[in-house]
């Protein structure tokens, strides 16, 4: 009898959201679900792990959708971590981190807590996934986006476990209707960011931060251009940031000779 795949699962929400619980749900038809997620919401932290503190990792059981939970005080990836490390039956056959409340798109992604948890799991040489609603609301409508989810996971899960391949994908989903899936790059875009200085109520000043979005990308093969018109992006991620384009023009670089020209303004 073929083994049922052990499903990881896990987010930056919190592990209450009710992302993540529509998540656990549609991974509960696929496989052996376990679930390791943030005790408290932990958005906006991307990779960070925990390193001056304790780590908490607690057993719990909030419904009937996972084979077993645990609440971690600690990060998406101290998550990921403990669970691949410490606490799971075997390595899981494949990570899916979300379901996120909220757009990690374009630039957003070296900010999400989501998508790490992923990038750590591929690290580890586990395909994984990333999903994320672009509803902002704790009681978004997550409805319409399963059998999408579902689609998705299953494809990874016949095409890239039975090859051994390591996958990422980050998928976002556009709020309510959606035309179709577009594989996507990553648009290329930035936060105009500033910090508003305001007072609390005793008079103390304290700095608030605040942005604005700035896409500079229309290009059509984008994730931001996708999710505009409809459409769910799913943009495939790695973790190696070498920029390749410059790497053979710095080779070309004589540092010694540089060096020693220094050198000699400096003491001759």
């Amino acid at each position: 009898m073929k083994k049922k795949p052990i499903i990881l699962v896990t987010n930056d929400d919190g592990i209450i959201a009710p992302g993540i619980r529509n998540l656990i749900k549609i991974m509960n038809t696929l496989g052996d679900v376990y679930v390791i997620a943030p005790s408290d919401p932990k958005s906006g932290i991307s990779h960070a792990i925990t390193m001056d503190t304790i780590l908490y990792c607690d057993s719990v059981k909030i419904d009937d959708g996972a084979q077993k939970e645990w609440k971690c005080s600690g990060t998406p990836v101290d998550c990921v971590k403990l669970a691949i490390g410490n606490i799971l039956p075997r390595k899981p056959d494949i990570c899916v981190s979300g379901i996120n409340h909220g757009s990690n798109s374009s630039i957003n992604i070296i900010y999400s807590g989501t998508v790490s948890a992923i990038i750590e799991s591929s690290i580890e040489g586990i395909p994984s996934i990333s999903f994320s609603l672009l509803d902002f609301n704790w009681n978004a409508n997550f409805e319409y986006s399963k059998k999408y989810i579902y689609q998705i996971v299953k494809k990874v899960l016949n095409n890239f476990i039975l090859e051994k391949k390591v996958i990422s994908l980050n998928v976002n989903i556009p709020k309510l209707k959606v035309k179709g899936i577009k594989i996507c790059k990553q648009s290329k875009s930035k936060w105009k960011e500033s910090f508003e200085k305001r007072f609390n109520p005793k008079g103390k000043s304290y700095y608030w931060l605040v942005g604005k979005f700035i896409n500079n990308d229309e290009k059509i093969n984008t994730d931001e251009w996708a999710l505009k018109n409809g459409y769910i992006s799913i943009v495939p991620l790695q973790f190696d940031f070498t920029n390749y384009s410059i790497l053979n023009m710095l080779k070309s670089w004589n540092f010694t000779i540089f060096l020693f020209i220094i050198y000699c303004v400096i003491f001759r």
